[in-house]
């Protein structure tokens, strides 16, 4: 892989900022630019190699192959498609959209111009969330009768005042849309689609700066991929008002062969395996998380990521990490699930 592509990154917050550091490590990537609302001083003098725009519109007139979309969640699908439509592949941050219909103009805008889209799904690249995704395939556990999902965290009043758009039902949408979407990414990617879903929400701490939940248990089925007609029982459950910092995050399987349980705060931990005649392989476990100071995000995965998109550009391999056509099917089950919200 001699030639490097040339990125650009829009929107200089914590995972704009990451999503930088990525490329700036990767030997076969080149930041060209970046662009922020605000002058980013500190990040200018630590770069002044790249080039830093005020303007999305500038932006989009460099000689760049891919944007990189960081900015807040309802910009995501408009500046996607505007990037898309000044010929450039793109890498659009988790949630692609806030509605299925602005993800699937995604889609089409990237057909019509004859470029890709990434979604970003970091946790994908998780060494459990692999070995998980293969027992499934591999139907180890036999027929399965229960899945249950926890992510207990922690956003706590700086999260949201330091924000102009954390905790905006328009602008931000909601915990499933911006903490825990990836959850929802794992479970549709070994199991596919929710059907029969109800949900309860909760505000166990309301703020009238929040506009949504905090707090919500949903109820759901899945197919079972050995007998497609027998469905699977399923729960998330979710909060962002843990005490002080985040608890956990997990995914329970109980099967007719065996149970498992991948946890710990960013689910990189295997910490029950008990499976009829299956010995546990060595998995390379603690994963780093994305620590934002006064609070922290989901897993570090983004170098993997960023590899990913390059592996695609530079043909050297395809990959199903960033099926962008996953990342509508989650906005899908995120809208359908928030349309119970009274």
């Amino acid at each position: 892989m001699s030639k490097k592509i040339k990125f650009g990154v829009v929107g200089l917050g914590h995972i704009g900022k990451r999503h930088a550091q990525c490329l700036v490590e990767n030997s076969h990537a080149v930041l060209t630019s970046a662009c922020d609302i605000t002058s980013k001083s500190q990040w200018q003098k630590d770069n002044r190699s790249v080039k830093f725009y005020n303007s999305f519109e500038e932006i989009l007139n460099e000689n760049l192959d891919v944007i990189n979309i960081c900015t807040p969640n309802y910009l995501h699908a408009s500046m996607s498609i505007s990037a898309l439509n000044s010929g450039k592949h793109v890498v659009v941050e988790k949630p692609m959209a806030l509605s299925k219909l602005d993800a699937q103009n995604i889609i089409r805008a990237s057909k019509r111009n004859n470029r890709f889209v990434f979604g970003v799904m970091q946790n994908r690249f998780s060494p459990t969330v692999i070995w998980l995704k293969n027992i499934i395939k591999e139907c180890i556990l036999g027929e399965i009768n229960l899945v249950e999902v926890n992510c207990f965290w922690n956003r706590n009043e700086d999260y949201y005042l330091k924000s102009d758009w954390h905790g905006s039902l328009l602008k931000d949408g909601g915990p499933l849309f911006t903490q825990f979407s990836h959850f929802i990414d794992i479970i549709n990617w070994i199991f596919g689609d929710f059907y029969n879903i109800s949900a309860n929400f909760k505000s166990f701490k309301p703020k009238k700066y929040i506009e949504f939940e905090d707090s919500g248990i949903i109820q759901f089925n899945l197919h079972d991929p050995i007998s497609l007609q027998k469905s699977i029982l399923a729960n998330l459950t979710y909060t962002t008002s843990v005490w002080n910092k985040n608890f956990e995050s997990s995914i329970t399987i109980l099967g007719q062969n065996g149970t498992i349980k991948i946890g710990g705060q960013y689910m990189d931990q295997v910490t029950y395996c008990d499976i009829k005649h299956y010995a546990l392989p060595k998995i390379k476990e603690a994963v780093k998380c994305n620590d934002y100071g006064d609070y922290q995000g989901s897993a570090s995965n983004h170098d993997k990521m960023i590899q990913a998109v390059l592996d695609v550009l530079l043909k050297e391999k395809n990959s199903n990490f960033l099926s962008v056509e996953d990342g509508v099917q989650v906005v899908d089950i995120i809208e359908r699930i928030y349309s119970l919200r009274i």
